[in-house]
């Protein structure tokens, strides 16, 4: 599919000199306003020693402090915004799963912003005023449904507010209504996936025809299962609450290299997870976000624990940033050996005879942790296929990853599903000391 010149918004539309040139303008503006009304900033830059008048390069960034998620519930809930409350007309929270939740709120402007920039994305990915969007996020606190809903209702869809769960009423308003587009987490599509094979229908045969996938790494070969199975186009789109939602970076579907970051908006920098030390483009690190825009909450150098590289613009002016395939706290260090679950994913789905539906348990041997692979067994496996995959992931993650684990193929159905972000790894380890 190719984009058309004459759709692009005038953003897309600048040249290298004119981006560089609104960036500076508008991180200058966006650091005096965190600094003149977010106290926390003030006190940040004051320790740092450094104040928005000294940010004249875009390099300058780099002598600013990081804000971490830490920093977020320290603040709980109101403190990192910039504007009065009258000002905000939505909030939205992280689920908090791991301590208290995130707060983040939009002013009116903000929230137009970021309708524009999911509306982008979704263009970018194929999407077209007049397409039926069935939006499959969880709706509520979670920035997904609604970010998706309000993006796709701008560029000019038809929008079915799906939301997850009912599962089996999803395939059906998926054959009823006949929607063209699906915005949904790509473990949550397996889902469907399952239940469209469980009902007899064949996925191929539906109308959709894109797929924009977020909120989780996924890998390529995920990415290849999803498009044999529903011949459709499946394409990433990347986005935190904690910088806006949904809709900070999106891959075109014409070349499918990559996450264009829409960097009018959010700066990228990667960055050595343990210096923080700014790194080269094209060298992977810790993705870091200052927001250009934002009115409410504006976020310096925030660290958002996501692994990958930035690349130059492809089908956009904007840099890209490969597809996130880990968290540095996803990581797993096992026998001193560094190990993502996107990683067993991709052996997983190239493992015939097993459904690309798995999870990580982690356990303790004696001194040692140990980690079982779990995966499902396609409906068709035999118990000689069921022990051939096993082997075969013992071996491919010995081979390719450098550490020894088991592997145990289970039967299908018999892993808990998600209607929002997969829990992969099961922590069931001793804890020593």
């Amino acid at each position: 599919m190719t984009q058309a010149a004459d759709l692009l918004d005038p953003a897309e539309r600048l040249d290298l000199d004119g981006l560089r040139a609104l960036q500076l303008e508008r991180l200058r503006d966006s650091l005096r306003h965190a600094y003149e009304n977010v106290p926390f900033y003030r006190k940040s830059f004051d320790e740092a020693g450094v104040h928005p008048d000294d940010c004249r390069s875009l390099s300058d960034l780099s002598r600013f402090p990081f804000t971490t998620k830490a920093d977020l519930r320290a603040n709980y809930p109101y403190g990192m915004f910039a504007v009065p409350q009258e000002r905000i007309r939505r909030l939205h929270a992280s689920s908090g799963t791991t301590g208290r939740p995130t707060v983040v709120g939009y002013t009116e402007n903000d929230l137009s912003m970021w309708a524009d920039m999911v509306a982008r994305s979704l263009r970018a990915a194929g999407g077209r005023p007049g397409d039926i969007a069935h939006i499959a996020y969880g709706y509520g606190l979670f920035t997904g449904g609604l970010g998706a809903h309000y993006g796709a209702e701008r560029l000019g869809c038809t929008v079915i507010p799906a939301s997850g769960g009912m599962t089996s009423r999803q395939v059906t308003l998926i054959q009823d209504l006949n929607p063209s587009v699906i915005m949904v987490t790509p473990s949550y599509m397996l889902t469907l996936l399952d239940e469209f094979e469980r009902q007899g229908v064949d996925p191929r045969s539906t109308s959709l025809r894109v797929g924009v996938f977020g909120a989780e790494p996924w890998t390529q070969d995920m990415r290849r299962e999803i498009e044999e199975r529903f011949a459709i186009d499946a394409v990433d789109i990347y986005g935190l609450s904690e910088v806006i939602g949904p809709g900070v970076a999106q891959e075109c579907v014409e070349t499918k290299d990559g996450l264009h970051i829409w960097e009018d908006h959010f700066f990228p920098e990667v960055v050595d997870p343990i210096t923080g030390e700014v790194l080269p483009e094209g060298e992977q690190g810790e993705l870091v976000f200052t927001s250009l825009t934002k009115e409410a909450m504006p976020i310096v150098r925030y660290r958002t624990r996501d692994l990958t590289r930035l690349l130059p613009g492809t089908a956009r002016v904007f840099r890209r940033m490969e597809k996130v395939t880990g968290r540095s706290d996803d990581m797993v260090i096992l026998r001193g050996v560094n190990l993502f679950p996107t990683q067993i994913e991709e052996i997983v789905l190239r493992t015939p005879g097993v459904a690309p539906h798995f999870q990580l348990r982690l356990t303790t041997s004696g001194r040692m942790d140990a980690l079982t692979v779990r995966a499902e067994a396609r409906p068709d496996a035999d118990a000689a296929t069921r022990e051939a995959a096993a082997r075969s992931i013992v071996q491919a993650v010995k081979d390719g990853i450098g550490v020894s684990v088991e592997a145990e193929i289970v039967d299908p159905g018999s892993l808990e599903r998600s209607v929002g972000k997969i829990r992969r790894i099961v922590d069931l380890r001793e804890r020593r000391g």
